[in-house]
Parts: structure tokens; sequence; C-alpha cells
């Protein structure tokens, strides 16, 4: 057994005994409500709200998927993921904080709960949720079908693909399960620690391997010089596609489930305003450090093509640093996976719950009641993702890309709304139908890629669901007018 197995062996163990260990700890704080189980009874302040934030957001991709990046585009990946991350979480500080005061004044638990307050009719409430629910289970799915690869690739085999996702798999369920939302901020607050920790320990023992930022860097101007370039290699940020990510981030995060309850859960202001701060802050210093790694994989791995790119992390990691420390950086970015997992798996089960079971199968539910539904369906969700992961059908991959774009088209009817707005139902519902009907015409091809003008599929369908919107507006006020005459 080589000395990089040992240490990951080690690593891995000590994970998930802590793991265990924080969800027991989270046992003794249940009121056996639905707020104590689902939102941690809304007091989660700037310390672990900053962290289940950052843990919930950061998944695999970025250990292993920015270093890809890194490698294909270049450092131009670095400012675009930076800057549209910083302007997303504008949102914790000024959307969060209305919505969490509707959230606790109403008592309201889910987003499908926030917009059934703000708007009338039960078809807005279920299309919403209906969308969450679409575009979170593909990516429910690819953690466990994720993690599993990396533990089998982590173990050298010893451990398989299948065993891997099931035991990574029943450790959540266990800790979610008995301890719901507090435990799962509970270990986001370790596996963020873990994250910018080893993250910032691959970055300076590849740096002294490659012969320091500055030597390596100057070789690259010399040998790949596009890399350094702002539309990145092939020219892959033109205006419009740069315009198109920097709108996406801001747009999509806040549409996340496990984002949008983590708003619901803060126990004030205050801590969503220290959160927006210092989210871009720790973003623009982390990102920088896979973004770089995958460049200077150039100088050792020079003919990757395509997503062996992606690859480029573990690669450099067995060139330049200590065995030991490449199989703990591994376990860093399977703690990605997990605390994306984590959360995923409560928002959907919260929502289901409340939204399904409660309000259409037993309204009379008492609080015990939904939350030991809700307890059943995040093993069910579990189980799901689970046996979707072992065999994953083609389509899923797709349908995971999409689904920042898919979320994002739910901003404006759903924000609109919390600032004021009253749609009609109608309109409402058409907004959101359009626009993801669009996104779907460009997936399968039905709508020219002409059409997109060179941007990202989200932004023609935008344009589409906010039209709709504004002549919904417009006919109300003439409505009114006339009314009114």
């Amino acid at each position: 057994m080589n000395t990089t197995l040992i240490a990951a062996s080690l690593a891995l163990v000590a994970y998930l005994l802590a793991l265990l260990w924080l969800g027991t700890q989270s046992l003794g704080g249940q009121t056996n409500s639905a707020d104590s189980y689902f939102l941690a009874d809304r007091r989660l302040r700037a310390g672990v709200l900053f962290f289940t934030l950052i843990a919930t957001n950061f998944s695999a991709f970025f250990f292993l998927g920015f270093a890809g990046a890194g490698y294909r585009i270049g450092m131009a990946y670095y400012p675009m993921m930076a800057f549209g991350t910083g302007l997303a979480a504008l949102s914790f500080g000024s959307l969060g904080c209305r919505v969490r005061r509707l959230s606790a004044d109403h008592g309201l638990i889910t987003p499908s709960e926030l917009i059934g307050h703000l708007l009338p009719g039960e078809g807005v409430r279920l299309l919403v949720l209906a969308v969450m629910v679409l575009f979170t289970l593909p990516y429910l799915a690819l953690q466990p079908l994720g993690a599993g690869y990396l533990l089998e690739s982590l173990t050298g085999g010893a451990v398989p693909f299948e065993v891997g996702a099931v035991l990574l798999t029943v450790v959540i369920v266990l800790y979610v399960v008995g301890g719901g939302m507090r435990a799962v901020a509970r270990t986001d607050v370790l596996q963020g620690i873990l994250m910018f920790v080893l993250m910032l320990m691959a970055f300076v023992a590849i740096a002294q391997g490659v012969g320091g930022i500055a030597v390596a860097n100057r070789t690259l101007v010399v040998q790949r010089p596009e890399l350094f370039t702002p539309a990145g290699l092939g020219n892959f940020f033109t205006p419009q596609m740069l315009a198109s990510y920097l709108l996406l981030w801001p747009l999509c995060l806040p549409m996340f489930p496990q984002m949008l309850m983590r708003f619901f859960a803060a126990g004030d202001d205050r801590s969503l305003k220290t959160s927006m701060v210092l989210y871009p802050v720790v973003a623009g210093v982390l990102f920088v450090c896979p973004v770089m790694i995958g460049m200077w994989g150039h100088l050792a791995f020079p003919d990757l093509v395509g997503r062996a790119s992606d690859q480029i992390m573990p690669l450099m990691l067995g060139r330049y640093s200590p065995d030991w420390l490449t199989g703990i950086v591994m376990v860093g970015a399977l703690a990605a996976f997990m605390s994306t997992l984590d959360s995923q798996l409560l928002a959907l089960s919260s929502m289901l719950t409340r939204d399904i079971y409660k309000r259409y199968w037993r309204q009379q539910a008492s609080l015990a009641e939904q939350v030991r539904v809700g307890q059943l369906v995040v093993i069910a969700l579990a189980v799901a993702g689970l046996a979707i992961a072992l065999r994953p059908p083609e389509a899923i991959l797709s349908l995971a890309t999409y689904a920042f774009s898919g979320l994002a088209l739910l901003f404006p009817m759903l924000v609109g709304a919390i600032y004021g707005l009253r749609w009609s139902v109608v309109g409402a519902m058409l907004s959101v139908i359009g626009g993801e009907a669009v996104l779907l015409g460009f997936a399968t091809g039905v709508i020219p890629k002409v059409f997109q003008g060179g941007c990202l599929p989200l932004i023609p369908a935008l344009v589409v669901s906010c039209m709709i919107l504004a002549m919904d507006q417009l006919m109300a006020r003439r409505s009114l007018s006339c009314s009114r005459a």
C-alpha cells in the first residue's frame, strides 16, 4: 500500500467520523418542529451561515472543474468566476434580508410557500416547485456519481465505485436525518474549512514544484501567451459570452432551493450582510488557486484534450506534491461533493413534505409528523439519487448542464413578486413556461443556435420571460386605468 493510499484512507476515515460526530451533536438541539428540523430554528449566525453558504455552493467543480477550465481557457476564467460570484453575493444582503423577514413573519419554510404567499393561485406555487425539483434532481444524482468515482480513484480501486457511492450516501443520510439543517450547517463548517485549507496547501505545493509563481508564469507567457489574453484560449470569452456568464451567476445562485432556504434560516440581517461581504473576498482569493494550477498544467502535461483536462489537479498533485498531500487534497474534493448533496437532500425534502404531503395529502399533519415525513423523504431521495448514479441515463448530464439556466429563469418572476410586483397568475406562469420552452428549444436543436446571438441560451430565454412579464404589467395598468375611468 503506497503513501498516497494510506494518507487518503486515514484522512477519509477521520473525515467521515467527524461528520457523524457533528451530526450526533445536533440531535440534542432538535425541538421536533418543522422550523427546527428544516431551518435550524432560524438561528444561523454570521460564521456558520457564511460557511454553509460557501460549502453548499462550492461543489467538487471548485477542485476539479476550475483547474480544468484554467487549462482549457486560461486566466480569463478567473475574473469571470470571481466577479460573477461577487455579483451573486449581493443578493445575500438585499434579496436575502427581505426573504428572511417575509419567511419569519409568515412562517414560510420553502420557496414554494414563499411564492404562494406573494401570488395567488396553486398553479404558480406548483410550477415553482416543479422547476426547482426538476433542475435540482440531476445535480443530486451527480453528487454520489462523482463522489463514488473520486473515492475509487483515491483508494486506487480498493473501494469500488458502487461501494464508495453507497458508503458516502449512507453517511450523509445518517447526519441529515438525525440533525436536519443544524447538522448540515455544522458539517458545512468543517467541509468549508477543509476546502479552504487543502486548496491553499495544494497551491503552495504545486507552486513550489513548478519553480515558483513568477517563474512558471514567465515560462507560460513565452510558451502559451494566449493563456493570459482577456478572451482566453480559442477566444472563448467573446463579449457576448462573457456578459452571459456574468448575468448567469447572479440570477441562478439565489434560485437554488438550498440557497434560498439559507436565507430563511439566517438569524438576522446582519449575518446575511456579513456573508455578502465575506463571500466574494474568499472566492476572489481561492478561485485563483485552481485556475493557475490548471494553467501550469501546460508545463507538465501539454497534450490533454477536452474533458481529460479536468484531471489536471490530481495529475499536478501527483507530479509536484508529496504523496500524502495528494490523498488528503482529494478528500477535500470529496467534502465539496458531500456538502452540496446534504443541502440538496434537505431542501428537496422540505419542499416535497410541506408543499405536497402537508398541503394536498395531510393538511392536519402535526409539526412532529412533518419532521418524520421529511426524514423519510430524505432517505427516499438519497436512494433515488443513488439508483440514478449507479445507472445514469444519458440525458442526465445534458439536463444538469441546463440546470443553472433553468433555475435562473425563475428570477424575474420570483424576485419581482418579492419586491412588490403583483403579476397575474397567467402572466407569472407564462413567463416561466415561455422561458423554459425557449431553453428546451435550444437544447433539442428545434431553435437554431443562430438565435442565441453568440450568447448562452439563457439570454434569449430570459428576454422572452421578461417580455411576457412586461406585457402582463402593461395590461394590468391599462385595466386599472379603464376601471378608474
